[in-house]
């Protein structure tokens, strides 16, 4: 354990502050796009219209996040569902997933706190609800299959874009376009979490602990069973990170030379033949 903290704290150390930043976004695009103080509810009234540009915020967020240099070099995951995913895939090492939940948790934590030392009023407004993941009108019957559902589609995405060679590299764009999809039209029904250390950040600091327990069960059974079934019908995963087209070291059990192969063998067989 020791030796592996040693080794690899470079690595935490980037998932605390990739799920650290994504909450700093999170508390400041809700608190300009939501908080009555702000000019932008006036000049947006419409709530759906709102909530698609907190998602594209959101989703640019993510993207940035996984192809700055800190996301190069952990793999960007800053979700405990994911990596505990990929450790079930045995693509990831023990005590390396020990110590990226719980600097993931660290991270979120942090990054709420961080907003609310500087914007502590805004940040708790009953609108802005410390950005919050909670379960909608609807129930909580309704967040956890909501929950269950987005979370499933997104590992099934990450799983099958960043194994397939020739575009492998554009995974970041895809978790980021559904992240955005997620909170136009997920949100109003569980506030779209899928990540149980980012609903902790926001809980923890606001008190806010309705429904707890279905960020930190749906996410996680959904991306399981999304990795079952992956496996189940293509057998393979080359390693855990959502970009790998970089020059930071892999921690993981790697197999990326492998997919380098196929995709120069894909588009060698793509070119025309020369006489």
């Amino acid at each position: 354990m020791i030796r592996t903290l040693r080794e690899h704290w470079p690595e935490y150390l980037c998932e605390a502050a990739e799920l650290g930043l994504f909450m700093i976004s999170a508390g400041l695009f809700t608190i300009l796009l939501w908080h009555p103080n702000s000019p932008i509810p006036n000049m947006i009234p419409s709530e759906t219209v709102r909530r698609m540009l907190t998602g594209i915020a959101m989703g640019s967020t993510a993207i940035a996040l996984v192809f700055s240099p800190l996301g190069k070099r952990s793999g960007a995951h800053f979700n405990p569902a994911v990596t505990l995913t990929f450790w079930r895939l045995g693509k990831v090492k023990n005590w390396d997933a020990f110590f990226y939940v719980i600097a993931q948790f660290i991270g979120g934590i942090v990054g709420v706190f961080v907003v609310a030392l500087f914007v502590r009023g805004a940040l708790s407004h009953p609108a802005v609800h410390y950005a919050a993941t909670l379960p909608g009108p609807q129930g909580m019957a309704i967040a956890f299959i909501a929950e269950f559902a987005i979370a499933f589609v997104l590992m099934s995405v990450v799983l099958r874009v960043s194994n397939t060679p020739h575009i492998a590299r554009y995974t970041g764009l895809f978790a980021g376009a559904l992240v955005a999809t997620y909170i136009t039209l997920e949100a109003p029904f569980s506030g779209m979490s899928m990540n149980p250390a980012r609903t902790f950040g926001s809980a923890f600091v606001g008190h806010l602990w309705t429904g707890l327990w279905i960020y930190f069960t749906a996410p996680v059974l959904a991306m399981q069973l999304a990795a079952m079934l992956y496996l189940h019908s293509k057998g393979v995963v080359y390693c855990a990170k959502y970009h790998h087209y970089n020059r930071h070291r892999c921690i993981f059990n790697c197999r990326f030379p492998e997919l380098l192969e196929r995709e120069q063998a894909q588009k060698q067989a793509r070119e025309p033949a020369t006489i």
